[in-house]
């Protein structure tokens, strides 16, 4: 029997796929890998693109096709057997990759092509392949001597695997907690959908009351608008603690010393290739020239922003205190009095909002957006195998009605899912050959409440609708791209700093009242969101815009200067240490002296954004910069949606994004329309 995992088919046969498999898939496909590269770069000849990088590129899409589904199980299935057979695989891959990167003859091989006189003849795109080869292969210790060479081998593994045990940390320390409420006191104020899922999860635990857990939706659900503050401090001393020393499970899980070993493993990497420390290794793959850049446009935002927070924070207070008599607000108060305090100013709050967002109008409203922008047509195709029930899949085409890519989508949270929302790819669009394309595949995936019943609608809040939107919007950047060369393909060779330009981009239409007029339907009269609804979201949209932003500066610079001060003579406490320190400087919340928030700090520690958090701000320039043009033009002008499609979202990382943000908006980006748009600014 065919391997599924090996299989030629376009898309993985997940209902076919054993986890017996993949150990012996990935043994096989790396032996040949390595057998096919040995065999490329053998014959002593001039090394052309044909007889060099397409087969590179076809050799690392096999590669890539195998352990892609695997990868993305382990995030939304969990289990110890995957769990077993993924670690098992892990040390495989980064040394096979480390050995790629270290490969002395191939680095010749490419190198030569960028000194061949036909070199100027390849287009733009294969030129930057060649580029950005010849920098991974040095920040790979290419230029290293063999014993370092192999030190940075080690640390590579050790790195991966610690990152793997960081998240599977989190994830149990999450699954090992349950908030039991068993009396109405206990229950009141939560809203009604999120009581009756914590009900049915009960029933089925042989409980009564409700049964609550950390995943987000029930998280939500009670940090704002549980009215006992008993029942909010054990869920956010729970969720804050996760994976610590601290909590209700202290100790078990602890991802203390992982962190620490995480910072010191990158530092040592870092420093072996001749960098101070891991942020300006990190920086070498970006669009920030150097760390002084990094810090003084995260200062800047902290300057505008922190008078703001100040206010706000302030009048949160008084507020708490005339209507609870709460002098002191406590870290598990904050987010139950601001949605009091934004249902007093505005008369308006998400669970007011949740039923008129029921998710297939939200989806089909969506997709009319970028239909209407980028002329592409989106239907659902039932005949896939999922790794879920209630995953679906979607088909794009262009008016012709000519496939243009597909996408899973994974909206709703459940047991063994890692939390929040995230795109990745399946497929990446490149050239199988003269004729055929392989086409892109997306997985979209969220973390929101599923229907209470079988047979009623998911209904969203605005913020969920938000997540939606910037999801999808990975996703048309993943998925739009007419670049055929796999590696600046979609996402792929685009700067860390500049790729969530295209989904925080796309959220900007989840404001626009003749959007929401396509999105929303409310789930008992049908009635599309009323002008006096919509009236109080747009007064709303910046409510506490300030404490937002100085969070995500306050993230930022953390996990930054994490990466930039750290050492290990200041032994594990410092990675606290350095948290405190940023706070003291610019927070204005209040923070629970049992709070290890950095302990399931996922993004930084088992994710992508090390070093790189403050990508997210960097990139919501790009993005509000770039949206100012259709405010100028037309939310739904066509020129400019065109010019967007052809200037960013086709072109991949084929060119530096400076030069394509410059290609679209004709200058250099400016902070003036994040400002604006945050009610920060003029």
């Amino acid at each position: 029997m065919t391997n599924p995992l090996l299989s030629n088919l376009h898309l993985p046969l997940f209902n076919e796929i054993e986890i017996d498999h993949i150990e012996p898939a990935i043994d096989q496909v790396l032996k040949q890998n390595r057998e096919e590269i040995a065999a490329l770069i053998e014959p002593d000849h001039t090394f052309t693109w044909n007889n060099l990088m397409a087969p590179l590129e076809a050799i690392q899409d096999r590669l890539d096709r195998l352990w892609s589904p695997v990868s993305h199980m382990q995030g939304v299935t969990d289990s110890d057997a995957l769990r077993k057979a993924y670690n098992a695989c892990l040390p495989k891959l980064t040394g096979y990759y480390t050995e790629v990167g270290q490969n002395k003859k191939l680095f010749d091989a490419i190198k030569s092509l960028s000194e061949n006189k036909d070199y100027n003849k390849l287009s733009i795109a294969q030129k930057k392949i060649i580029e950005n080869d010849l920098r991974d292969f040095h920040l790979s210790g290419i230029d290293l001597e063999e014993s370092k060479k192999k030190q940075f081998a080690e640390l590579t593994d050790k790195l991966s695997q610690l990152s793997t045990k960081f998240s599977e940390n989190v994830l149990d320390a999450a699954g090992a907690f349950t908030l039991h409420i068993e009396n109405e006191h206990g229950a009141e104020g939560i809203p009604k959908h999120a009581l009756d899922s914590a009900k049915e999860r009960a029933e089925q635990m042989n409980k009564k009351g409700w049964v609550f857990t950390l995943e987000q939706p029930d998280f939500l659900a009670i940090m704002q608008y549980a009215d006992s503050a008993h029942i909010r401090q054990q869920m956010y001393e729970a969720f804050v603690t996760r994976a610590s020393d601290a909590g209700p499970n202290a100790g078990m899980w602890d991802n203390t010393q992982v962190m620490f070993d995480i910072i010191d493993t990158k530092k040592k990497m870092a420093q072996l290739l001749g960098f101070n420390n891991a942020a300006e290794l990190s920086l070498a793959t970006k669009m920030a020239k150097n760390t002084e850049e990094v810090m003084s446009f995260l200062h800047n935002l902290v300057s505008h922003a922190r008078p703001f927070a100040k206010i706000e924070f302030s009048e949160l207070e008084d507020f708490a205190s005339k209507t609870a008599g709460i002098k002191k607000l406590n870290a598990w108060d904050v987010a139950y009095f601001s949605e009091k305090l934004r249902i007093e100013k505005y008369d308006i709050s998400q669970e007011t909002l949740r039923p008129y967002f029921q998710e297939d109008r939200v989806l089909l409203g969506m997709f009319k957006v970028v239909h209407t922008l980028y002329d592409i047509n989106i239907k659902q195709i039932t005949d896939v195998q999922t790794w879920h029930e209630d995953v679906k899949f979607f088909e794009i085409t262009d008016n012709n009605g000519t496939p243009k890519a597909y996408f899973y989508l994974d909206l709703y949270s459940r047991k063994h899912k890692r939390d929040g929302a995230w795109m990745d790819e399946c497929r990446i669009r490149r050239y199988l050959d003269k004729d055929t394309v392989q086409l892109p595949v997306a997985y979209l995936t969220c973390n929101f409440a599923k229907p209470a019943k079988k047979g009623q609608p998911a209904l969203l809040t605005h913020d969920d609708v938000i997540t939606l939107f910037h999801e999808f919007g990975h996703g048309l950047h993943h998925m739009l791209t007419t670049i055929d060369f796999a590696s600046v393909s979609g996402i792929n060779g685009v700067a860390w700093d500049a790729v969530e330009l295209p989904s925080q981009f796309l959220e900007n239409w989840c404001w626009q009242p003749e959007v929401l007029q396509w999105i929303s339907c409310h789930v008992d009269t049908g009635e599309h969101l009323p002008d006096d609804l919509l009236e109080k979201m747009n007064q709303a949209k910046n409510y506490h815009a300030g404490l937002q932003m100085l969070r995500q500066c306050e993230f930022s610079m953390f996990d930054f200067m994490l990466h930039s001060d750290f050492d290990a003579k200041n032994g594990s406490a410092q990675v606290q240490n350095i948290l405190d320190v940023v706070r003291a400087e610019i927070a204005v919340v209040p923070v629970a002296p049992f709070n290890r928030f950095q302990h399931g700090f996922s993004h930084i520690f088992a994710g992508g954004y090390g070093a790189g958090y403050y990508s997210y701000k960097w990139a919501e320039v790009l993005s509000c910069d770039a949206f100012s043009l259709f405010e100028e033009k037309g939310i739904f002008d066509k020129s400019t949606g065109k010019a967007f499609l052809d200037c960013i979202l086709t072109q991949g990382g084929s060119e530096d994004m400076d030069v394509l943000f410059k290609n679209f908006r004709g200058r250099a980006p400016t902070t003036d329309a994040l400002l604006r748009h945050s009610g920060l600014g003029e």
